[in-house]
């Protein structure tokens, strides 16, 4: 397997070295924060959505920040694989002006989400009893929740600052709210970590909800008072679930986590803390889809797409370079197809990776 990298943890190596690649093993979908870096991951989103899950009758609890939400949204549709391909192509032609402001960056969102959604998406997510989707957001807690910048800023530079010597620290200024159409049922209602709550997930807050999931801070506008929920501002669920730090599922089946890097870091602050690991017995049941260095190596620029490419790209240059990743993703998905139709690569599968040590 050239392109396409899986790891598992102990458990989950086991029971797919005995049984194979199955669909039916898997009981968790989970989708990170990432922004353009998911372009990467599109060819596997294809081939799940379209038929590694297709015909599910299972339940499968999906959960996912920022734009890995958006894709779990996408994946609840009637319509999962033309949902995906319509977000993919209304991110990856995203145009501002020269020097777009937080609203004009916000308002684009929101038209290309309603646009990905169409008339009757929202409801088809939050009425699919099979897909049973997830969507995290933080509401700020205290001044954070202020419409004055100034305090918004003093309030994440202090998150940040007590992070660094406690994760746990970030329930004295953020709230994690769990959305889904499930309340008490979900299989995370109970998340104690950081101070957690969960809220209704319906057709009325769904895109305000979504938006709020993606709203890195100062990047857009976040989301003042969502439906359903307690009152304050929300911004993306990726400040406290970067790639989050779970134990996703308790029971025999596993947890399918496509992600564009085998490095996991729990959250948004914890991107320079070395030393910031997931646990790794929260791992044990998890498999992981990666692009292999190779892969990677193989794309333009020689690197997985990410925000810094709006500033870094003309805009004729961004769509050209965005669009041959989205090509090449392909290739991930061919070599999971493989796998999982003849088990081709099964021995390859290697331990589960946290972060470099």
């Amino acid at each position: 397997m050239a392109s396409l990298t899986i790891y598992a943890g102990p458990s989950a190596l086991k029971k797919l070295q005995r049984d194979g690649f199955r669909q039916e093993h898997f009981k968790v979908l989970v989708g990170s924060s990432g922004g353009p870096k998911w372009f990467v991951l599109l060819g596997l989103d294809r081939y799940l959505f379209g038929e590694f899950f297709s015909g599910r009758t299972a339940e499968l609890f999906t959960v996912g920040s920022s734009v890995g939400a958006w894709r779990m949204c996408c994946l609840a549709t009637q319509d999962p694989v033309g949902s995906i391909e319509r977000l993919a192509r209304y991110y990856s032609h995203e145009k501002y002006s020269k020097q777009p402001t937080v609203k004009e960056i916000t308002d684009s969102a929101r038209i290309m989400l309603h646009r990905v959604l169409g008339e009757s998406g929202a409801n088809e997510i939050v009425v699919n009893d099979v897909f049973r989707t997830h969507i995290v957001a933080d509401r700020c807690k205290g001044f954070g929740s202020s419409k004055l910048k100034y305090l918004q800023a003093i309030h994440l530079s202090a998150s940040a600052t007590f992070n660094i010597f406690s994760r746990r620290s970030l329930s004295l200024f953020f709230e994690r709210t769990l959305f889904s159409n499930m309340a008490s049922d979900s299989p995370w209602s109970a998340l104690s970590d950081i101070s957690t709550t969960s809220a209704g997930l319906d057709e009325s807050n769904l895109v305000d909800v979504m938006i709020a999931s993606g709203s890195i801070p100062f990047v857009l506008e976040g989301v003042n008072e969502i439906k359903g929920a307690k009152r304050g501002h929300y911004w993306d669920g990726g400040i406290i679930d970067y790639h989050f730090d779970w134990h996703f599922h308790h029971g025999p089946e596993l947890v399918l986590y496509p992600h564009f890097s085998a490095q996991l870091i729990p959250g948004w602050f914890d991107k320079s803390l070395k030393w910031r690991k997931v646990k790794e017995e929260y791992l044990d049941n998890v498999v992981l889809l990666a692009p292999s260095k190779e892969f990677v190596a193989s794309l333009p620029g020689e690197k997985i797409p990410d925000r810094k490419d709006f500033q870094n790209y003309p805009y004729e240059k961004r769509v050209e370079v965005w669009q041959e990743v989205i090509k090449k993703s392909e290739q991930l998905a061919l070599e999971l197809r493989t796998l999982v139709e003849t088990g081709e690569g099964l021995d390859y599968i290697r331990p589960i990776a946290i972060r470099d040590r």
